[in-house]
């Protein structure tokens, strides 16, 4: 099997100052109104009279900050690139050890716990590809917590479930011939369930929306041919 604990322990740093960057605004066309109402003529304003002198006029605007912020900054001074953010999907690239990748992520919509409300890490699916390593949409999924030793996870999308290998905090199809089943199966629904179990036997189920899913693949996959 490939090393997937290794890159995505590269990845990480890439990954936690991507999503870190707030997502493109998305701005609706402006309305145009249907009619304008009339325009009623202003008051003319009076003069200034001795007793009323005239104000003064005010002084320059402070000028408005015109710096943008900065790129968000990953371990060994690396920096991840938004290339578009697509429903609640951003399309990323990085270069991790000199190695260009390119990568589509999103965070839960929803989580649940049993028992509830338990402590956790951030949680993330990421979809890479590395040219490199000549390995496309190689999907990948962080849990927030160490998985039960030799537990498997699951990921259903639609009627469909993948099974997952797990390992430490990471999650991983466990049939790599059915990835690009899954991930076609991924562009065309509508949400995907992910469930495990940790260390601690806490039984989790997180639910991705895959809004955007088929943009963000198609700008990484135009980005790292």
């Amino acid at each position: 099997m490939r090393n997937h604990q290794r890159w995505a322990l590269m990845l990480l740093p890439f990954i936690a100052a991507a999503v870190a960057v707030p997502a493109l605004a998305q701005q609706p066309p402006s309305a145009t109104p249907s009619a304008a109402p009339a325009a009623t003529p202003p008051k003319p304003k009076p003069k200034p009279t001795a007793a009323q002198p005239a104000p003064a006029k005010p002084g320059p605007k402070p000028a408005a900050a015109t710096a943008k912020p900065a790129a968000p900054a990953a371990a060994g001074g690396g920096q991840a690139k938004l290339l578009g953010q697509y429903g609640d999907w951003g399309a990323y690239t990085a270069s991790p050890g000199g190695k260009k990748i390119c990568f589509a992520i999103a965070k839960p919509t929803s989580s649940q716990t049993v028992p509830p409300n338990r402590p956790r890490n951030p949680i993330y699916m990421f979809i890479s590809t590395r040219p490199a390593d000549k390995v496309a949409n190689e999907v990948s999924i962080i849990i927030g917590y160490p998985f039960k030793p030799g537990s498997e996870a699951s990921t259903q999308i639609g009627s469909t479930a993948y099974p997952l290998y797990t390992q430490q905090d990471g999650a991983w199809i466990k049939n790599a011939a059915e990835e690009t089943q899954m991930v076609d199966a991924m562009r065309s629904g509508d949400s995907a369930l992910v469930k495990g179990t940790s260390a601690k036997g806490t039984q989790t189920t997180d639910t991705f929306t895959l809004k955007g899913i088929s943009q963000a693949l198609d700008r990484t996959a135009q980005e790292c041919k």
